[in-house]
């Protein structure tokens, strides 16, 4: 069967997929739906809200206040998983050094502020394009010289990466919770019934953009279709004269530097310690599981699922338990349908 729309593919001329002619659509209609599920989701919640309200004693608006919540962060998580499943779409393994990565993007937007007074959102462009540069030096440099294109070798390449940069940040910046004090972090907006920081608005509409203009980029450019095509069939790729390690390297880094645009979105409302990366990578890992892996649009969805499902697990049960859901989501994707909502089928 062939694979799924969501899936990476250069093929041309498919009857039976002609959205492959015109890759962007996907995109348009995707961004149309996430409008169109947020008025459903905002009109149809008091449908069963009311009931619940009545037998179990809940707020309404704190409900509203935890879906709000589950979406906004769904966006970050969205960014997050995108930058995995690109590496893992191309390079068809798992990025061990994801979460680490993530929070040496995270200490960078950091120190950025506290040396420079450089607003995180302003640190934007300059971080993502310091994370690319790292991820293309540091797949150049090690991973692609040392793996001897073995995948195992890639495997436990990144993992090492990982373990040295978490020491090296415990070293160097010590095992201290650091925030940034931005005047805007306490700032709240209303959005019909439910009162969100504007921050994670803010977040939430440029994780969109990004994830917007990186699949049109994907789509559209040379490379993206270069990209695609190493994706589908690197043999094929190489033979028609793609230079298929250089658009590896390409590859893991635009997964981290999603990772640096994320790190700028997170920290005007969240901390950085050592150990900052592992909550997200996990996360991560299971909204790439969930939407299928190598699917960007399962990523997108997936993100979205993730984030709702923890923000209502943690107002039901808690903020210790409330992780019980993704977890449990986690297990029954893997009982049940393995590939993902939007994996490839065999």
């Amino acid at each position: 069967m062939a694979r799924d729309e969501a899936s990476f593919s250069t093929a041309k001329g498919d009857p039976e997929q002609p959205w492959r002619k015109r890759p962007s659509t996907i995109l348009w209609v995707l961004s149309l739906g996430q409008l169109i599920t947020w008025g459903l989701v905002y009109y149809t919640f008091p449908l069963f809200v009311v009931p619940m309200e009545r037998e179990l004693g809940w707020s309404r608006d704190s409900l509203y206040g935890a879906l709000s919540a589950g979406l906004l962060a769904g966006g970050i998580y969205v960014l997050v998983a995108v930058g995995l499943t690109l590496i893992y779409g191309v390079l068809h393994i798992i990025n061990f050094a994801h979460g680490s990565l993530l929070m040496l993007a995270m200490y960078a937007v950091f120190f950025l502020w506290k040396l420079s007074g450089v607003d995180p959102y302003v640190a934007l462009p300059i971080v993502t394009a310091g994370a690319f540069a790292v991820g293309f030096v540091l797949y150049r440099g090690i991973i692609g010289r040392y793996s001897h294109g073995k995948d195992e070798n890639i495997l436990l390449i990144t993992l090492g990466v990982s373990i040295v940069a978490d020491n090296a940040a415990l070293l160097f910046f010590g095992g201290d919770t650091e925030t940034i004090d931005v005047p805007y972090a306490g700032k709240i907006i209303e959005v019909g019934a439910a009162f969100l920081p504007l921050p994670k608005v803010v977040s939430f509409g440029a994780a969109l953009v990004i994830c917007l203009v990186l699949g049109l980029f994907m789509a559209r450019s040379d490379t993206g279709k270069a990209i695609r095509a190493v994706a589908k069939e690197r043999t094929g790729a190489r033979l028609v004269g793609i230079d298929v390690e250089r658009i590896f390297a390409i590859s893991y880094g635009i997964g981290i530097a999603c990772l640096g645009a994320a790190a700028c979105l997170l920290m005007p409302t969240f901390y950085v310690t050592p150990q900052s990366g592992y909550a997200f990578v996990l996360v991560a890992f299971t909204i790439v599981v969930l939407g299928g892996m190598g699917s960007f649009i399962g990523a997108a969805v997936g993100g979205f699922l993730i984030g709702i499902t923890e923000s209502l697990g943690g107002l039901f049960l808690g903020e210790q338990l409330g992780q019980i859901g993704i977890s449990l989501i986690f297990i029954l994707i893997l009982l049940f349908k393995p590939t993902g909502l939007f994996g490839a089928r065999s």
